[in-house]
């Protein structure tokens, strides 16, 4: 074992943090290493038990929102809340939870109420520039549902719809979403919400009025009409589909101005003006199978870095935002602090600091510190 070696303290501890996928393999020229902070956020409080965590987003003052799923919580995680209470630990958390950066609990809220749906599996979420917060799930009969809230969790809007009984879905509809719409994107100079629509269902970006939820335009892959539904299924010998995937999956604008799309089971990244103009796509490991390679994108604060999540390989890729070089990675798959069991989002704050979220198993959120 490591620790068992003649090397010195310093070179075992780089050989130790390695070994749990700990620090990024960085090629140099600035660009940046990581390491996991296992002390984040703690334990939470009110003896809550959290489920898989859908989303992430950074809002104002470096505060970290999360969305994860009640449901998905386990029976025996949850018997202080039976009646009477069969152990002392746990009830669920909230479905959205607000995070200071020192990891400790701001609010929390979330669920039914008046005026609105709430999901049967939560999803995404996204705060906006007035510290609105955006949230979207399955909900009425198996279709999407985009919830607008104040970061109190006063209810705002609600866009989507079920289909009228008997019509088949299709994905020029612009009035119901697919099963689950992933991701979002809010522009204030335009007012208008940016909605990656396609985990599970429909496969396109759509957008609506972010104050009205009026619809406006959608398109699909290289910003042609959108596809067939059910897309096609990914080919990896293949060239890349002119379609998306089923699996549009994130949408999140650079500082060029531009909407990084992640087509998360195409294996790729797709760049378009806000009119839905192709630019450019970037391919990611398309020979991966499983769940796609392109979950989620984020940035450096000044924008030299993407992150991806690339769920397939269970790691955070880096690459170089604009000639869309990789440059570097960091995790792998596993339990252990540093490693991923279903990696599926990723949030950065104001200091570069990295917090990627776990679906599946996972049912956490992690956060990745630059080494220095």
């Amino acid at each position: 074992m490591v620790n068992n070696m003649k090397y010195s303290p310093s070179l075992r501890t780089f050989l130790l943090a390695a070994s749990l996928g700990a620090f990024a393999c960085a090629a140099g020229n600035g660009v940046p290493a990581y390491q996991i902070d296992a002390s984040w956020p703690g334990v939470l409080p009110n003896n809550w038990a959290m489920g898989q965590v859908g989303g992430l987003a950074m809002g104002a003052q470096d505060h970290l929102f999360v969305i994860h799923r009640p449901k998905s919580v386990g029976k025996d995680q949850l018997m202080a809340g039976t009646n009477p209470p069969g152990a002392e630990c746990c009830v669920v958390a909230p479905p959205v939870i607000e995070f200071d950066r020192n990891g400790k609990v701001v609010r929390a809220w979330g669920g039914p109420g008046a005026g609105y749906e709430w999901f049967t599996s939560e999803h995404g979420i996204y705060v906006d520039g007035k510290g609105n917060v955006w949230v979207s799930g399955v909900a009425g009969k198996d279709y999407g549902r985009i919830l607008k809230f104040t970061n109190e969790g006063k209810f705002l809007l609600q866009i989507g719809d079920n289909l009228p009984a008997g019509q088949a879905f299709n994905n020029n509809l612009t009035n119901v979403f697919g099963r689950q719409p992933a991701d979002m994107y809010v522009d204030l100079k335009t007012n208008e919400l940016f909605v990656a629509d396609g985990d599970g269902g429909a496969s396109r970006m759509i957008v609506f009025d972010s104050e009205t939820g009026k619809f406006k335009r959608l398109w699909g892959a290289y910003g042609e009409k959108p596809g067939p539904f059910p897309a096609p299924a990914h080919d990896p010998k293949g060239p890349p589909s002119k379609f998306f995937s089923s699996a549009v999956h994130c949408v999140v604008e650079g500082v060029d101005g531009l909407l990084y799309v992640c087509d998360r089971n195409g294996d790729r990244i797709q760049l378009f003006k806000k009119d839905g103009t192709y630019v450019k796509e970037k391919i990611v490991a398309a020979t991966s199978m499983g769940g796609g390679t392109a979950f989620d994108v984020d940035f450096t604060t000044d924008h030299k870095i993407m992150f991806l999540v690339d769920g397939a390989n269970q790691k955070v890729r880096l690459f170089q935002r604009d000639t869309l070089e990789e440059v570097g990675s960091f995790g792998h798959q596993g339990q252990s602090a540093g490693q991923f069991r279903n990696a599926h989002s990723i949030a950065v704050d104001s200091k570069n600091n990295v917090y990627i979220s776990e679906t599946g198993e996972g049912k956490r959120v992690q956060k990745f510190v630059p080494r220095k």
